[in-house]
């Protein structure tokens, strides 16, 4: 996704930026761009019930308020919106534009693509272009496989972003997520891309396909030169699902090998901790081998649920050289703090140490609420 174009701080709450101040200035803005816009009913359109919504309505409701008050036919509206997005100066504002398209374009597949090409270098598109690949998958598909030659990067990007089988906040793309072939052409075009921001949405694309086919996204990397710097770059970055679910296929194909021949030892500090506190991880790592080994070091929470049991969320450490017969000290940190995906529940949690997708050692900690 992109981040925001201007230098302002984000707000407290994330949604915030579509408050009244927001949806006024655009108001103001459409208004200058557009004779026959009506201001009124598009600040009413939003401004009624704003504090209920969450910032994806919020942003929903900005298409929909265009929609009601600016005059014309769907092709005039989106060449306002086109002249719009420069000004907007923000690039998650900026995604309305790409959600008024989604929203009301569907019926004019090929110009809505061509609009959300040119405005996803405002505002990423990667969301909008999901319905049309759902409704209309072998011919949006087709055009989108086109951009992946776009001059622009945020173009390239969005062949990518916006095929991804399972994208966060995204809708689901269950036909690519049964069959990720169509996205073959795409991957292995930008493969290669001279931009990071492409090439990181290569490794998130390869990495959500890992989680239903690995077999595939295996087969194919080990078709690619890793000796090159940006499809090994892509590769580690797309396997690390698979190497943290110790995948033996993805730790040959990075390097690792196989099972680590070491002695290991974990503790975890304080014993007793409250929300807000950091845990401390010290690993101790001693090689019983008699050459050097790459080991991917990992550790695993075993998180208590609000029902009691556990579930188990593994975090990336470190990737080591080990000498033969050398030792390594290794120390995290890690902060307790609920999260939306993740609320943290009083009880016993433990915590293991993952080398080469084998867990070695284990410690653990009490959390108090």
């Amino acid at each position: 996704m992109m981040p925001a174009a201007d230098d302002s701080p984000p707000p407290a709450q994330l949604k915030d930026w579509f408050n009244e101040a927001r949806y006024r200035s655009l108001a103001a803005q459409l208004k200058a761009l557009a004779a026959g816009f009506d201001e009124d009913l598009f600040l009413k359109q939003t401004l009624e019930g704003l504090e209920a919504r969450s910032l994806m309505e919020r942003l929903h409701q900005a298409a929909v308020a265009v929609e009601a008050a600016l005059p014309g036919s769907y092709r005039k509206q989106v060449a306002v919106l086109k002249k719009l997005a420069p000004q907007v100066e923000h690039g998650f504002v900026s995604i309305f534009l790409c959600d008024f398209v989604a929203t009301f374009g569907r019926e004019d597949v090929e110009f809505s693509l061509e609009a959300l090409r040119y405005l996803t270098t405002f505002g990423s598109a990667e969301f909008a272009v999901r319905p049309f690949l759902a409704e209309f998958p072998q011919q949006t598909m087709a055009i989108v496989q086109g951009w992946v030659a776009d001059e622009n990067e945020h173009v390239r990007r969005l062949a990518s972003e916006g095929t991804r089988p399972r994208l966060p906040w995204g809708m689901r793309l269950t036909h690519l997520v049964r069959d990720p072939s169509p996205c073959a052409p795409i991957l292995e075009a930008l493969k290669d891309d001279e931009s990071l921001y492409v090439r990181k949405s290569v490794a998130n694309h390869l990495n959500d396909i890992s989680k239903d086919h690995p077999e595939w996204v295996l087969k194919r990397l080990e078709n690619w030169d890793l000796n090159q710097e940006r499809q090994r770059w892509i590769a580690r970055q797309a396997c690390r699902t698979l190497i943290k679910r110790g995948d033996p296929r993805a730790l040959r194909l990075l390097g690792f090998g196989g099972k680590a021949k070491v002695d290991a030892a974990l503790e975890a500090s304080p014993q007793s901790l409250r929300l807000g506190d950091t845990l401390v991880l010290e690993a101790r790592i001693r090689s019983t081998s008699r050459s050097t080994q790459r080991l991917a070091v990992d550790y695993v929470v075993h998180y208590v649920k609000a029902r009691g049991g556990v579930f188990e969320k593994v975090f990336k450490w470190s990737e080591i050289e080990l000498a033969a017969g050398a030792e390594v000290r290794l120390t995290k940190r890690q902060t307790l703090r609920d999260f939306t995906t993740r609320r943290h529940h009083a009880g016993l949690h433990r915590v293991e140490l993952q080398v080469n997708g084998q867990r070695l050692a284990q410690a653990g900690f009490e959390l108090r609420l």
